[in-house]
């Protein structure tokens, strides 16, 4: 962890221009019924304006000047139209997330290593800014719900846990939508997977294979489950489930299924295994799990061994250990679920799964690909190393995928592909 300079802390708004040009803005604001939050460039030019207005009248020395119009501009932006004293690293490409664990210990990630901040907030600034987050979301958080997930309006994901829950203060962590590859080209050059898998992949997702994407937190699950799904193709129907909205791909028929929490009466609420089950009832071609976490497992399992080809992302630590999760997760559905069922189904209905890590760079890699062939021995899968690492890179394996009949449709030579990888 790099420690940046001693913390200073920052004023929540001490300086009068600022004070009263923040108010005539929000002033401004509330009068032309604007939604600070979605209009942000409306915003900006009001600011914009003020600030002009404010500069020729310090000519006349009724005001005092400004010394950095553009810098007041920005600020007055991100106090009302944004998030204040966060938004510069929100604004930053460079940082991938950004967490608050009390309010004199704000911290940044960059390049998958995180470093301390300058930055001190007060309380009331913390919990001014969670709701100002909230209030664009249509979530809530309350004693009674004392954790949020949700979407910022630029697709950052927010996750809060109360204080009470979280010791000493409440806890806010926001990852941002950091678009750096959208295809498995794109990762190629990012030096995340070599050019042979990168096409390896991409010939199993249009072939119809059942993919699983595993790996540990932040090493970039879901940037794979997106570019994986950019290889689908056009003329299939794709129905995706998430707890949030952070699936993104390019397709001309894709329908997008978010959970949504229980209303104040404790009803209304709408789980992952409820949009994986009504998915089935509108005619998709693929699906698309964001993240597996509980017995929504089962139902998923139960549509990939029913011929609906799908991909899921799922946290674990090898290729292995995510088969061993897949198999375990779905006994959480209830008593009557037997792992003498589940573990076969796993073994018939996963094709491949894809493991990424972090390597002690902090870059992100995909470290193997296994193939699922569907065979057994005992109640252990047998699985194939499609691709591994070896000597510091991804390198073949002697596996193959399962389903050959499936890219022979395609017009694929599988094996071919892959003895050029080798």
């Amino acid at each position: 962890m790099a420690l940046l300079q001693p913390p200073v802390v920052v004023a929540p708004a001490s300086d009068d221009v600022v004070m009263r040009l923040d108010e005539d803005l929000r002033a401004v604001v509330r009068r032309e019924g604007i939604d600070p939050q979605r209009d942000v460039p409306v915003v900006r030019r009001l600011a914009t304006t003020l600030v002009r207005e404010h500069d020729e009248r310090s000519l006349t020395g009724v005001v005092a000047p400004v010394a950095d119009p553009d810098g007041l501009v920005a600020e007055l932006v991100a106090r009302v139209a944004g998030f204040g004293p966060l938004q510069p690293f929100l604004d930053d490409p460079t940082v991938e997330e950004v967490w608050i664990n009390s309010p004199d210990r704000v911290f940044v990630a960059r390049h998958g290593r995180h470093e301390l901040t300058n930055l001190v907030l007060s309380e009331a600034q913390v919990a001014e800014l969670v709701e100002r987050m909230l209030k664009s979301t249509g979530r809530r958080i309350d004693l009674s719900r004392p954790f949020v997930d949700a979407m910022l309006p630029a697709g950052h994901r927010l996750h809060v846990v109360l204080q009470g829950v979280a010791r000493g203060f409440s806890a806010v962590n926001i990852r941002k939508f950091v678009v750096r590859a959208s295809r498995l080209e794109e990762l190629v050059e990012l030096g995340t997977l070599t050019a042979p898998a990168a096409r390896f992949l991409d010939a199993s997702v249009r072939a119809g294979l059942n993919i699983l994407v595993t790996g540990g937190t932040h090493v970039g699950k879901t940037t794979l489950l997106n570019c994986l799904a950019a290889s689908i193709p056009g003329g299939e129907r794709v129905i995706s489930a998430e707890e949030v909205f952070e699936v993104r791909f390019p397709h001309p028929d894709w329908v997008a299924l978010q959970t949504r929490q229980a209303g104040l009466e404790g009803t209304g609420e709408i789980r992952l295994r409820d949009l994986v089950k009504e998915s089935l009832r509108m005619r998709p071609s693929r699906l698309i799990v964001g993240e597996v976490r509980a017995e929504e497992c089962l139902d998923l399992l139960l549509a990939l061994n029913a011929g609906l080809p799908g991909m899921c992302t799922l946290h674990a630590n090898s290729a292995r250990e995510a088969l061993t999760k897949v198999c375990t997760l779905p006994l959480l559905a209830g008593e009557n679920i037997s792992a003498r069922f589940v573990v076969p189904t796993v073994a018939a209905s996963v094709d491949l799964v894809v493991q990424l890590a972090l390597d002690p760079r902090g870059a992100r890699r995909v470290t193997e690909i296994v193939a699922v062939p569907g065979r057994m021995e005992g109640d252990v899968i047998e699985t194939e190393p499609v691709f591994e690492w070896r000597d510091g890179a991804l390198r073949r394996g002697i596996g193959l995928p399962p389903r050959l009949e499936r890219f022979e449709r395609l017009g694929v030579d599988v094996v071919g592909l892959l003895a050029e990888a080798g």
